[in-house]
């Protein structure tokens, strides 16, 4: 736009110049605040449930996050994609009510309130209290750290805009919700598939409580690596065993070589397992005669620098089977302080002998398995089924009791492996020893080694059948096949190949701990040690502690907590004792479909449709919701999982605070804003791990501004005009009406990206679209009609109508991504004032279809569009033309496939002053203008030009709308 010199009329205040309350700049971190005040006052939440109540319902539940320090970037993509799923839901029209919720108990928690107990002094007076008074100490200590982190952690949510029912959440510590959750377990009791047995189970040392699968991770870790002769007890036998005659046979012992990367285990070895099918041999080594298998001979005889092995004989394990040995520095094992548990259909006289395992392989080793039925997996296993003792000589704390050899009591089993290895090398056991790096589980929280230790702990079965039909893990397998009709449903696919592979090799799941900070498990013990634990008695402590809490285990007697069972058996309440395990958090919080769902909908919001979740659930959440869920229901909790990566840095590394790599999602918001952080979470591939760096979110801010300058460019445009007023439909040839068109196409990808939560798709759809169909396209097209054309002509008031209704839809359409800045548009949209409440994006719902119907002829347009901005760039780039109003073009329009358009229209699309159609020309073409008038108003050469009686040079458009002749 220009004006005249200052010797002639002035037509910069004849303009429409934009005018809008929604600024260029955003100040999202002051304004930010801000709306969500309004929201909270207006009371949005309870609004909107209220506005959808009986609508079809979306059931979406929140897996709770752990209630322990500031959220990190994790934390803000999960929040910010549910949040998408809970905004867009609503934005359909649908009920969707979402209830954050917390994970509140457990290890973690406990471990940071003694550190702090420790650095205030309070430790050693809690530590003088007697048990009970201890452990509520600890307790409240507990209870109030995890109130303050709910509360500081909601806090955080909510400042990135995320909507749920923040007044009244789920916390797993609530009456309520273990009430709910003792049910639960209850439910998993009456189907049988509760027991209690020793068993070897991972170890958390340095916190000493049994840990399940979900709370390890592997971490590389240098221990020792040992070959060790077992001396054959009856050598005649072995020899029988190889087929040796009389005269063959060598005039010593021979040795079982066994090999073990953890010689603390040693101690408590009561067999040796060989497959019954590999071939071993009797071969002389360094001096000994040792028994290993033949494939591994000379792997094993390079690793001990020994040249030349004899082989005397070979058999095959099965011949093997039976043969006995001795212990090299055990005589005979002290089983006095084993609990019955550990001795329960054992046979003392089956120790030290070869047994047969199929899990034996050739891969590395001698072929032949040291066993320590109360230190591995395997070995329990096998120890069950050759009716050994469940022996584990290992303390709680680490250290060896004193059934183990005097040089070994009281020693941790981390200086035992060397000691172990430097005994037996001192009695010549010892064939070979080094130190090696290998994978080795850690407790994932205080990041040290575990170990496996046999230990009386509580267990769901998850090979046991119930109720006439197949196990847990049956069940679990027939829910997650994607053959059969109403599997759930996995997004992306491959989760489901991960869960399925996790179910496949799940052990029974040890479910209790032995801390303070939990939900106790229910079980009482008799005078006689007899366990008191059944569904009635469940139940009925179920109940107890949906009207005092878990705390009344610790404060009350156990006649006070059975009040409500019938006792029909009248035992004597006084008499009994109340177990000291607490409930592993993953059945807490894998019972939230049940103390969450079910318990606030009166069970109508089973199953659910969605949950929602990083990929490490597919082992932890997902998995342990699905299994009580299918033991209590018989059917798996929810439709649908949706899974998401984890946040790493530029380089692909994990990132943490000690890796110094780690972002701090506060001063995120900071810098940012929530609208920008938000917008990044939606333009991520989530379904793989997602790389962070601070320049992502510049890159994020940068976009952000795109699509706000293509609402603040609307919005300028629309404050003369009446929102109220009817907008026609535009005739299918105008540029508005090729604009509606389009708004519907991306209306209907968005929505559909949406219900898919594909929202990357959908971002990327809307970025799009403000740049591209909108700024570069039709909004430079009606630029001058807007500022030039008469204030109320019909064309100007058709173009402002298409803007409304463009903005209103676009401000829906981005606000499950972008709340502020959709309400701030929305609202400017309607010219509302701050303080008033009342109006809000968020209450109203996604635009229906325009009805536009654009010609058909616009796809043909936009293709010469592009040849035309072509040529016309070319002409700029020589030097001859540098303006685009002082050029014309000369569009091919071949049996007039452009008649139906206006010329004025093409002209404002092109961007130039006017267009010709040529029915003979086969490409664009652009003239040259400068000759011709311009108009000192809108700067057009339109052919119009002349001057006005006011003395200046103006088009047609231009003297009527500032009104002279």
């Amino acid at each position: 736009m220009s004006t005249k010199a200052d010797t002639g009329p002035d037509y910069k205040k004849t303009l429409n110049l934009p005018k809008t309350s929604f600024p260029m700049k955003a100040n999202l971190v002051q304004n930010e605040p801000a709306s969500q005040k309004r929201w909270d006052k207006a009371g949005l939440y309870a609004r909107l449930l209220e506005q959808r109540a009986g609508r079809e319902r979306y059931v979406f539940h929140d897996g709770p996050p752990y209630a322990n320090g500031s959220i990190h970037m994790g934390h803000m993509l999960n929040k910010c994609l549910k949040d998408f799923v809970v905004r867009t839901r609503l934005m359909e029209g649908l009920d969707c009510p979402f209830v954050p919720g917390w994970d509140c108990h457990g290890l973690p928690i406990e471990h940071r309130v003694m550190q702090d107990l420790g650095k205030s002094g309070k430790l050693d007076k809690i530590a003088a209290l007697e048990d009970g008074a201890r452990r509520m100490a600890i307790r409240r200590e507990c209870h109030a750290y995890a109130s303050k982190q709910v509360k500081h952690q909601s806090k955080q949510m909510q400042r990135l805009l995320t909507l749920g029912d923040y007044a009244d959440p789920y916390l797993t510590m609530t009456p309520a919700y273990e009430g709910a959750t003792i049910e639960v377990f209850a439910s998993l009791v009456e189907k049988g598939l509760v027991y209690r047995q020793l068993k070897a189970v991972h170890w958390s040392i340095a916190n000493e409580t049994a840990l399940a699968d979900a709370e390890l991770e592997y971490q590389e870790r240098e221990d020792i690596s040992v070959y060790v002769d077992f001396e054959a007890e009856d050598a005649s036998a072995v020899y029988d065993a190889f087929g040796l005659s009389e005269d063959d046979r060598p005039d010593q012992s021979p040795t079982f070589m066994i090999w073990t990367t953890t010689p603390w285990t040693l101690p408590a070895n009561l067999a040796i397992a060989v497959h019954e099918s590999f071939e071993y041999a009797l071969v002389r080594v360094d001096g000994n005669v040792s028994i290993l298998a033949k494939e591994l001979i000379e792997t094993v005889c390079k690793l001990g620098k020994v040249d030349d092995p004899e082989i005397l004989a070979t058999t095959t394990g099965e011949k093997l089977a039976g043969l006995r040995y001795k212990h090299p520095f055990v005589d005979s094992p002290d089983w006095s302080h084993l609990p019955d548990a550990a001795m329960r259909h054992a046979e003392t006289d089956g120790i030290y002998r070869v047994v047969i395992a199929d899990y034996v392989t050739l891969e590395d080793g001698t072929g032949l398995v040291h066993t320590a039925p109360g230190h591995g997996s395997e070995d329990y296993m096998t120890g069950l089924r050759e009716k050994l003792p469940v022996y584990c000589p290992v303390r709680a704390d680490g250290t060896y009791d004193d059934s183990t050899p005097e040089f070994l009591r009281g020693v941790n089993i981390w200086d035992a492996n060397e000691q172990i290895t430097e005994h037996i090398r001192a009695s010549g056991h010892l064939f070979h020893d080094h130190r090696f790096l290998h994978s080795y589980p850690h407790d994932w929280r205080s990041k040290t080694p575990v170990i496996f230790r046999a230990t009386e702990q509580w267990f769901i079965g998850v090979d046991e059948a119930f109720d006439g039909g197949g196990s847990l893990r049956e069940r679990a397998f027939e829910v997650t096949d994607s053959a059969r009709s109403g599997s759930v449903e996995f997004m992306p696919e491959w989760g489901r190949n991960r869960m399925r592979g996790m179910l496949e090799s799940r052990p029974d799941w040890c479910i209790s701990r032995q801390r303070s900070w939990g939900l106790p498990i229910p079980a009482f013990y008799t005078p006689d040690d007899q366990t008191l634990l059944n569904t009635d008695t469940v139940r009925a402590v179920a109940k107890r502690f949906r009207e005092a809490g878990s705390d009344a285990w610790f404060t009350e007697d156990p006649a006070t907590l059975l009040q409500h069972w019938d006792n029909p058996d009248n035992i004597d309440l006084s008499t009994l004792r109340k177990g000291h395990d607490i409930f592993d958090v993953w059945f807490e919080s894998g019972s939230s479909w049940n103390s969450v769902m079910r318990e606030r909908s009166d069970g109508a919001d089973y199953p659910i449709d969605l949950y929602l979740e990083g990929s490490d659930q597919h082992r932890g959440w997902f998995q342990l919701s699905m299994l009580p869920a299918l033991g209590m229901t018989g059917r798996a909790p929810y439709e649908r999982i949706l899974t998401h990566g984890f946040i790493v840095d530029k380089d692909g590394k994990k990132m943490s605070k000690s890796g110094g790599n780690a972002l701090d999602v506060d001063e995120l918001v900071q810098q940012f804003g929530a609208d920008v952080c938000r917008w990044w979470v939606a333009t991520t591939s989530y379904e793989n791990d997602i790389r962070v760096d601070l320049e992502f979110f510049k890159t994020a801010g940068e976009a952000y501004r795109k699509v706000r300058n293509t609402l603040r460019f609307m919005l300028s445009n629309l404050s003369d005009v009446d929102a109220g007023a009817p907008n026609d439909t535009p005739a299918p040839e105008s540029i508005d009406a090729w604009a509606l068109g389009e708004l519907d196409a991306l209306s209907e990808l968005v929505r559909e990206a949406y219900r898919g939560c594909h929202f990357a798709r959908a971002a990327q759809a809307i970025y799009n679209f403000a740049n591209d169909t909108m700024s570069a396209t039709y909004l430079a097209a009606v630029k001058d009609r807007l500022y030039c054309d008469r204030p109320d002509s019909l064309r100007r008031r058709r173009t402002q109508r298409t803007l409304f209704t463009i903005a209103d839809a676009l401000s829906r359409l981005i606000a499950p991504i972008l709340p502020h800045t959709a309400d701030e548009a929305y609202r400017a949209l309607r010219n509302i004032e701050p303080k008033e409440g009342e109006t809000c994006v968020h209450l109203d719902e996604f635009l229906p279809p325009t009805g536009a119907t654009p010609h058909d002829g616009w796809e043909h347009v936009m293709t010469l569009r592009d040849a035309a901005l072509k040529a016309l760039e070319d002409v700029r780039a020589s030097g001859e033309i540098d303006n685009p109003l002082d050029a014309g073009m000369v569009v091919p329009n071949a049996g007039g496939a452009l008649g139906a358009f206006d010329p004025v229209d093409l002209a404002d699309l092109l961007g130039v002053s006017r267009v010709q159609l040529d029915a003979d020309a086969e490409v664009p073409r652009v003239l040259d203008l400068k000759d011709e008038p311009r108009c000192e108003r809108s700067w057009k050469r339109d052919g119009t030009v002349s001057q006005r009686s006011d003395g200046g040079m103006l088009s047609d458009r231009d003297a009527e709308a500032v009104g002279v002749a």
